[in-house]
């Protein structure tokens, strides 16, 4: 199993709470990929913005997409621990972000999910369409 979905994995059951990223305390989707960080990484290499838990945010900046591109690399083939990355619909900006877990027949990632905490689910066929970046944490020894 990747290291980082055993790390992922340990964030199950933590609940949601906007642009917070404290284990079993409460965390947001980008507070989970920021938890994971700080465990293989130590510090968080800059300042988060502030951003709104608007998933139909239209034409802003995509800020995730752009943080993603600096600090991850990114990934072409599908592997356990990824980043994913993804946006709800067309011409939103991309807001939701979750670790593959499993690839194959049988898809699933983990996520920090409003009025559920965070969760393993099925990377579904609606999933799947959203995906708008897929990225790797760098090289963990």
């Amino acid at each position: 199993m990747s290291r980082v979905v055993h790390a992922a994995r340990g964030w199950i059951g933590t609940p949601y709470v906007h642009q917070a990223s404290a284990k079993g305390a409460g965390t947001d989707c980008l507070g989970l990929i920021r938890g994971i960080w700080r465990e293989f990484f130590g510090a968080e290499p800059e300042p988060m913005p502030a951003y709104t838990p608007d998933w139909g945010e239209m034409g802003g900046r995509e800020l995730l997409m752009l943080g993603a591109g600096r600090l991850l690399q990114p990934a072409t083939e599908e592997a356990p621990g990824d980043v994913l990355i993804f946006r709800m619909s067309a011409g939103a900006v991309a807001k939701h972000m979750g670790i593959l877990t499993q690839t194959g027949t049988a898809p699933r990632f983990i996520h920090a999910y409003d009025r559920h905490g965070v969760v393993e689910s099925p990377l579904s066929a609606p999933w799947r369409l959203r995906i708008a970046g897929r990225f790797r944490f760098p090289t963990i020894d």
